[in-house]
């Protein structure tokens, strides 16, 4: 694991345009093709306070059955597969580059700087990962889409962004405190 992210550190550049790209061609295909499928309502993983059950439900009639299974195929089983290991991979690169700048967390062991940097993006790793699963169960299934797993859906939608910011946060300190060391 250590040696694994010690290298993720010496390759942050290239995971953050790897990132970069990976949103970008996310984000085109949901302005220029999955919103014309649902006539202008944006996905429900983007919805970063939720929705209720009515609004889940409103989007699942407006696909319809061939827009459910474009969305599913074109997002939930490619990119969105992708995206959050890469993403996660990246925050975890970003923290342990910016963590080093400062003596304190470089005198850590590179064991011990991985754990934080891990303890800090998991939770959003694995909260992205439970989301997409639960979206894409109510696009493969539409009879699955009951108030209950669309409350779940968008709480996990609440929460990813919520844990995403976590990783970021920390990020954003470490860099300036890195900053402050210098001046």
């Amino acid at each position: 694991m250590t040696n694994i992210t010690a290298r993720l550190a010496r390759h942050a550049a290239a995971l953050c345009v790897a990132s970069a790209c990976v949103f970008a061609a996310m984000t085109v295909l949901e302005f220029l093709y999955f919103r014309s499928l649902s006539g202008g309502l944006s996905s429900l993983d983007l919805r970063v306070i939720g929705f209720t059950p009515d609004e889940g439900l409103e989007w699942l009639n407006a696909l319809g059955r061939r827009g459910a299974e474009n969305i599913l195929v074109w997002h939930y089983l490619t990119f969105d597969l992708l995206f959050p290991a890469l993403l996660s991979a990246t925050l975890v690169s970003l923290i342990l580059v910016a963590g080093n700048r400062l003596p304190r967390f470089a005198a850590l062991s590179k064991r011990v700087q991985s754990i934080l940097a891990l303890g800090f993006v998991l939770p959003y790793t694995v909260t992205d990962y439970a989301q997409n699963l639960a979206v894409a169960r109510v696009l493969a299934d539409p009879l699955a889409a009951n108030p209950d797993t669309l409350s779940l859906a968008s709480g996990l939608v609440v929460a990813k962004f919520a844990l995403g910011a976590i990783p970021l946060m920390v990020i954003a300190a470490l860099f300036l405190a890195g900053e402050a060391k210098k001046a």
